[in-house]
């Protein structure tokens, strides 16, 4: 039994959201104990923050990544307020409240009402020219259906199906969520994506009752909690997301870091573990977080446990490009945050946020700022086109659904190839058998991140504290 005095070397790979968390959860809590450690963050690329990518340009603030998080996953507030930058915090404009979805080339609002896809409130989602009135009363069927019965994972798309019916499904739910994974629905685990619809199926007998009832419970939560921002969805820092970034590396100022270097292979050694590192040098550690993506995970666990369940986690190469106009010869005054794209409309863009509507902080007032969104599982084509037939094609897009022709002041494209994972049906139950083999081969040893239990950036963050508690317990 290793002593009170003696140091944890505790070794984290991938220093993304979910490696940073990891290290900061880590050293806080053996602060608490009262326990020693070494940090060692060993990060591929030349900078931490992994996907996180603000830019600031011209007097714009353009994320090159992500760009928010849903306010109601608490982790990353808390993670803000324990950095003392809770005051950076900003929520999406007020007046820009209306989402807007594609059908047949033109622009429809979302129903009021609509959670997530679902329809809560009835007489809006009626007059919604979203849906033919087949599509319509086809979703109101699930306050008559039954619950089903069995507590078995299925795909998410299955399970809107089966409750709401194809077309709520295809021309609403799929732009909406799958957005958030950029993935078919009907690939995508239910539980490892949505549990909370399963959960108000069961507990409602309804999906649309229940939602209903969640949102009145969320409504009354943000009352009582007295805060402008919590009227808002969404979330982000006035300076872009890397604020959150900059701070996780102050706190982190004693752990070593070790960028543009990978970990090449994992041995078992007397005191531990050995750690090769791709520039020739070792690591020496008693514990270790892996936070990389399921397919490096696997590369570097297979020869020490059966890697199936990480190899099940495909993922999907996504883009995104970013337009930059003058507001005096912009043709448009947007009423709302932007617009989905279904599949069905066969656009290159699976979406588009206006942006300087939606954060008034990302531009000056005199300028315009776009974001188009490229990619996902069953069009990987568009994401592998050059860069000028890329932009080309998004830009005839934004022609196409806004009647745009203004040449844009600059334009900022990002690729974020094999960025996203995609929960398979019976993922959590996967990860669960996974964890314990890897418990029995390899003690010391967690994975975790965004290929595990939640893409966001909050998921993210409350996976790198589950994982600290873990570490340090074992």
């Amino acid at each position: 039994m290793r002593s009170k005095d003696a140091i944890d070397r505790i070794v984290i790979i991938g220093g993304g959201i979910s490696g940073l968390s990891s290290a900061f959860y880590l050293q806080k809590e053996a602060e608490r104990q009262g326990r020693s450690v070494s940090l060692t963050i060993v990060e591929a690329s030349d900078s931490l923050g992994g996907k996180i990518n603000t830019l600031r340009k011209d007097g714009f603030v353009i994320e090159k990544g992500p760009d928010s998080f849903l306010a109601r996953k608490t982790a990353i507030i808390d993670l803000a307020k324990e950095l003392g930058i809770e005051g950076e915090l900003t929520g999406t404009n007020p007046n820009a409240k209306k989402t807007y979805i594609m059908r047949d080339k033109k622009l429809h609002a979302m129903p009021p009402g609509l959670v997530l896809g679902i329809p809560t409130e009835i007489r809006p989602f009626l007059k919604s020219g979203l849906l033919s009135w087949g599509g319509k009363l086809r979703a109101l069927q699930d306050m008559l259906l039954p619950a089903r019965p069995s507590e078995q994972d299925e795909s998410l798309g299955g399970f809107l199906e089966r409750r709401l019916g194809t077309e709520v499904m295809r021309r609403i739910a799929e732009p909406l969520l799958a957005g958030i994974y950029a993935g078919d629905l009907k690939k995508l685990s239910l539980q490892a994506t949505f549990p909370q619809f399963a959960a108000s199926e069961k507990k409602y007998g309804s999906l649309i009752k229940g939602m209903k009832h969640n949102r009145r419970t969320t409504a009354a939560a943000a009352a009582a909690a007295g805060a402008e921002r919590q009227s808002s969805a969404f979330l982000t820092f006035k300076g872009g997301l890397t604020t959150l970034v900059k701070e996780l590396e102050k706190a982190l100022s004693a752990a070593d870091k070790r960028l543009g270097v990978r970990v090449a292979a994992i041995e078992r050694a007397e005191d531990g573990y050995r750690l090769k590192l791709s520039d020739s040098s070792e690591l020496g550690a008693d514990r270790i977080v892996m936070t990389a993506p399921a397919f490096a995970a696997a590369a570097l666990l297979e020869s020490h446990v059966d890697c199936d369940m990480l190899r099940q986690v495909r993922y999907v190469s996504v883009a995104n490009v970013v337009m930059a106009f003058d507001k005096a010869a912009f043709p448009l005054d947007f009423d709302g945050s932007g617009f989905l794209v279904p599949r069905s409309e066969g656009l290159h863009i699976t979406a588009c946020t206006w942006t300087s509507s939606k954060w008034l902080h990302s531009s000056p007032e005199n300028k315009v700022l776009l974001r188009c969104y490229v990619g996902h599982s069953e069009d990987q084509e568009s994401v592998k086109l050059p860069d000028e037939e890329l932009i080309a094609a998004v830009r005839r897009d934004v022609e196409l659904s806004m009647g745009i022709k203004t040449k844009p002041l600059f334009t900022e494209m990002t690729r974020l190839n094999a960025s996203m994972p995609q929960y398979p049906v019976g993922h959590l139950e996967h990860i669960k058998k996974f964890r314990g083999a890897l418990a029995q081969k390899l003690p010391g040893v967690w994975v975790t991140g965004a290929a595990f239990d939640g893409v966001g950036l909050p998921d993210c963050i409350r996976q790198g504290k589950e994982a600290a508690a873990a570490i340090l317990s074992q």
